[in-house]
């Protein structure tokens, strides 16, 4: 993480713990805090974005940091766990800086910000003091990039001047591990232009998991800031039943639009998941549960339930249907749930074990009655069937929290909660 002479760059700091006197966690670094000065004196750091539980994201100056080694920051002192918010004279070095174009003033060219660096000064405060850049322009072709140099921090201008077309590789490379939740954590807390330039850069299958964890409010604008065809591949990447959800905020004209974009197949169950009541069965299921056939057995029901990409809810039954085996499907013929797969032999055959004692669920059914099935039977997932019982999907505990919690629910939580009051002041 130190370079020379204390040299420390940003980029290696996002995602560190941070741990106070007492050898506790206090949370994780999402960015740092600057504050730009004019005549090129380099900017002075003033402290760091810290994201504690709860995803909160509170402010810790850096006269309350006594080390930045071996990959962790210790603190000292009470920290104030107020929400940090953003002021106008302050500046983000991994949300606002990577990625920009600004000038080398020697040779009077553009180069990219990759990263830059901060030293602690004389009198003990932290200021940056070298700008890592890219000359020439930036290729998606490593063998195209032009050379990266290191650079005093007088030696380029531009950072004080409004970036238009601001790319993201670099802000994205910082946080390529971080998972779709905390990404969207990320996203939330940019500005919405740097949000529409993350997601610009996002591929479809990683842009659409983010979008699902985001409050209404920034997938609508995200969406909407796509080009119509991009915004139908991301859609046909979401799960139907999120997919539903975000259509469902847009007007119906440009909803139709970027269904009539999707390919047939995707937007089918996404219509009839939007021709149901939200609040029902249907409204709230998805079209997408694991689904065999009787003569199957339990080592095939196990090579389903092992494919990373089913969410634990929908991987902790299989639903026994005859043919075919994509929803609407045959005639349902029961569940079995995954610990009575781990306790049977790998030859036995699903139709021999199955769960039919449990009603499913009808499409129409309200909320108040799928929380009480799945609170009665202690359930996580229930199965959804039309009035000659095929089965249409399934109803997961996640999607009845999603209508049960506040409507703002997402967005409070990326947040962090209400604001509490602490007795130290922030130090800006």
């Amino acid at each position: 993480m130190a370079g020379p002479a204390g040299r420390v760059f940003i980029s290696h700091l996002a995602g560190i713990a941070v741990f106070d006197p007492n050898g506790d966690l206090v949370g994780r670094v999402r960015d740092v805090v600057v504050s730009l000065r004019i005549g090129g004196r380099p900017p002075r750091v003033l402290g760091l974005v810290v994201e504690v539980v709860g995803r909160r994201r509170i402010f810790l100056p850096m006269t309350r940091v006594t080390s930045l080694e071996s990959g962790q920051v210790l603190t000292t002192g009470v920290i104030n766990m107020r929400r940090f918010e953003q002021r106008p004279t302050e500046t983000l070095v991994l949300a606002e800086l990577l990625d920009r174009r600004v000038t080398e003033t020697a040779a009077g060219a553009e180069v990219t910000v990759l990263d830059v660096a901060m030293v602690q000064t004389r009198v003990r405060e932290w200021e940056i003091s070298k700008v890592f850049v890219q000359r020439g322009r930036a290729s998606r072709l490593r063998k195209n990039r032009g050379e990266a140099v290191t650079l005093d921090w007088s030696a380029v201008t531009g950072f004080s001047l409004a970036e238009e077309g601001q790319g993201a590789a670099n802000l994205l490379a910082t946080f390529e591990q971080l998972r779709p939740a905390d990404l969207a954590n990320v996203m939330h807390h940019l500005s919405a232009k740097r949000r529409g330039e993350v997601a610009a850069a996002l591929d479809d299958e990683r842009l659409a998991d983010v979008l699902e964890e985001l409050p209404e409010d920034d997938q609508v604008e995200i969406i909407g800031k796509l080009h119509d065809e991009r915004a139908a591949d991301v859609l046909e990447a979401m799960d139907p039943d999120d997919a539903a959800d975000l259509l469902s905020e847009l007007p119906g004209e440009e909803a139709e639009r970027l269904l009539q974009l999707m390919e047939p197949d995707e937007a089918a169950p996404v219509r009839r998941l939007l021709s149901y009541q939200e609040d029902t069965a249907g409204g709230l299921m998805t079209t997408e549960p694991i689904v065999l056939e009787p003569d199957a057995t339990v080592a095939e029901a196990l090579a389903r339930v092992r494919v990373r990409d089913h969410k634990p809810a929908l991987a902790a039954q299989i639903y026994v249907c005859r043919p075919p085996n994509e929803t609407p499907t045959g005639k349902y013929l029961g569940t079995v749930h995954f610990q009575r797969l781990l306790r049977e032999p790998p030859y036995t055959q699903l139709g021999a074990m199955l769960d039919d004692d449990l009603d499913p669920l009808p499409a129409d059914a309200p909320l108040s009655s799928i929380t009480s099935y799945l609170a009665t039977y202690n359930l996580v997932a229930a199965p959804v069937v039309d009035e000659a019982d095929h089965l249409l999907g399934a109803v997961t505990v996640d999607d009845v929290l999603d209508h049960l919690l506040p409507d703002d629910w997402r967005e409070s939580a990326l947040h962090g909660g209400e604001a509490h009051d602490s007795e130290v002041t922030d130090g800006r």
